[in-house]
Order: structure tokens, then sequence, then C-alpha cells
């Protein structure tokens, strides 16, 4: 089990370095090679060339790429400064640069945000993890009955409407219409009953998409797992059904599910971004958004690091899991 980790974490690391690169080149060399100046997005097209020569002075543009890289990845680890003449700015630790907008340090804004975005994934994913195994499982269980074909097309239904519509329509039902819930986001340190009211209809909604896919999964991969030859010697052995299907069943069906998880909510910490526009969450999603809309690469830059090394981590997860529920993953 030890050496197992010890592989998992190598490789993780091997592959966050690999990201760090990716995400460099994507950012900092494709654009130049494509004759996109950066200095000249980050001063506006309006400054002057003295200005933008500053700035591509103090952003080390004109070094060379081995240059640029390792001073990209030091920052991420042990910060950097930007210096041009008597202009100097220290970025601390993580460094991901500065807005072309607004000139704010992009970490600091990405930290503000990552709760909410954290919340929204965390809360949505055990709703749609809890209603969806327990739908898919049922419809397994009574497969062809009117159970079975309900379940499937309410799960049919959220795979296919769109979460700005469930979304919409839920604020027009719950809020405005009958006024059960006030969707107005309010921060967690300021009430906590005023911020779980503003996370209900987006954990729903959200949960809705999700939760309808894992039903139709888990339903599939449940209905193969009870032909094995495995489960129909657990019965011929005398043991009772909640036993076969809770300790044998489940156990193998998991398998898929955890891999679902691991994407699905690493992808998430990236932000839901018609979610948090649709409930207006001042998360890492809309940010996400206003950033493409600036061009505002810093910006981008910094969620995509933090949706790939979030992605990462959480296949980590799931990795050390498949070991937990899996004997077979300890015994290789």
């Amino acid at each position: 089990m030890l050496a197992y980790l010890i592989r998992r974490l190598f490789a993780a690391a091997v592959m966050l370095v690999v990201i760090i690169l990716v995400v460099f080149s994507i950012f900092f060399l494709f654009p130049k090679w494509a004759g996109v100046d950066i200095a000249l997005s980050f001063v506006g097209k309006q400054a002057g060339p003295d200005a933008v020569e500053a700035v591509r002075l103090k952003l080390g543009l004109d070094d060379p790429v081995f240059i640029q890289a390792w001073e990209f990845f030091k920052g991420l680890f042990a910060g950097r400064t930007y210096a041009a003449g008597g202009d100097v700015t220290h970025c601390s630790a993580p460094c991901f640069g500065y807005s072309f907008r607004t000139e704010q340090s992009v970490w600091p804004v990405l930290t503000e945000r990552f709760p909410v975005t954290l919340a929204l994934a965390l809360g949505a994913a055990v709703l749609w993890l809890i209603f969806g195994l327990a739908a898919g499982v049922l419809s397994a269980l009574k497969r062809g009955t009117l159970w079975d074909r309900a379940a499937m097309i309410v799960a049919l239904s959220g795979v296919s409407l769109p979460i700005y519509f469930t979304g919409l329509l839920s604020l027009a039902i719950f809020s405005h219409g009958l006024g059960w819930i006030n969707a107005e986001f309010v921060p967690l340190e300021e009430s906590f009953t005023g911020w779980l009211g503003g996370m209900i209809l987006p954990w729903i909604t959200l949960a809705f998409l999700y939760a309808a896919m894992y039903a139709r999964i888990t339903r599939a991969t449940m209905l193969e797992i009870l032909g094995e030859d495995y489960i129909r010697t657990a019965r011929a052995k005398g043991l009772r059904e909640q036993v076969v299907i809770r300790k044998h069943a489940m156990r193998s069906t998991m398998t898929p599910i955890l891999t679902m998880l691991g994407m699905d909510i690493g992808a998430l910490m990236g932000g839901a971004i018609l979610t948090e526009t649709t409930f207006s969450l001042p998360g890492l999603g809309q940010k996400v958004l206003d950033a493409i809309r600036t061009q505002d690469l810093p910006f981008i830059l910094g969620v995509t690091l933090i949706t790939s090394v979030a992605v990462l981590v959480a296949n980590l997860v799931v990795d050390i899991l498949y070991a937990v529920i899996d004997p077979r993953v300890r015994l290789a």
C-alpha cells in the first residue's frame, strides 16, 4: 500500500510540472508565436512605445524562453520580483502575476473567490451522490418497473436541460414566485442562514444535472455487476440480499463512480461558470468569465492552473480510495 501511494505521489508531482510548463506555453509562448504582444495587452492599445517597452522589460518578455519558463515556475513556489529601472514590484508565492486591467495581484483575488466555488462544488457533490446513487441502485434492483421508468425519465430530463434553464426556472418558482428562498448570496461570515439560503438553489440546480448522469451510470453498472458469477455465488451461499448488494455489488459499482467524481469535482474547482453566473455567485467561474471578456490573461492563467491542480489532486484522492474499496488494487 505504501509503495502504491509513493508511486502515485511521484506521478502526481511529475504531472504537476508538466501542467505548469504546458500552461506557461499556452499563455506566453503561443501568443508570441501568433504575433500577439502581451505587453501591449497589459498597457492597452493607446499606450506609447515607451510604456510598452517598460512593461516588456518588467515582465521579462524579451528574455530567452527557458529563462521566462524558469522565472514563471520559480514564482509559483518562491515568489517573484518584477523590476524595470526604479520600478520594483514583489509578487509573493504563489505568484500568478498581475491583472492587465486592475493591476491587482491575481492570487489574493482567486483565494477570495475560491471558497464560494469550493462550497458550491462540494455541496452539490453531496446531493448528486446521495440522490444519483440511490436512484441508480433502486432502478437497477427494480428493473422494468414503473419506478425504473420514472427515474430514468427524470434522469434524462436532468441531462438534457441546460443549467441556465433549470437555474432560472428554480429562481422564478421558489424565489420570486413562492418566496420560499432568498436566493441572494450572503457571505458566510455575515450570516450562516443567509449563506445557506443563497446556496440551496445553486446546489440543487447543479446537483440535478450531475445526479441524472450518476443515476444512469450507476444503473447500467449495477445491472452489469448483478449478472456476474460472484454475485450469483454469494446468493447461492445463502447471504441476505442486503449483504449481497451492499458488500459485493456496491463496492464494484463505486469504481467508475469514483472516477467520475474525481474528474467532476476537480473540473468544478475552476468554477461552475453557468451556475455562478445564473445565481450571481462571486466565485471563480464568474471571475474567469469576466477575464475572458476583457482578455485579462493572468486571471485566466490562474484559474486554469487551479483547475488543473484540482483535477490532479482529485484523481490522486480517487486513486487512494480505489485501494480502500478494491483489495485488488492493494494486492497489485
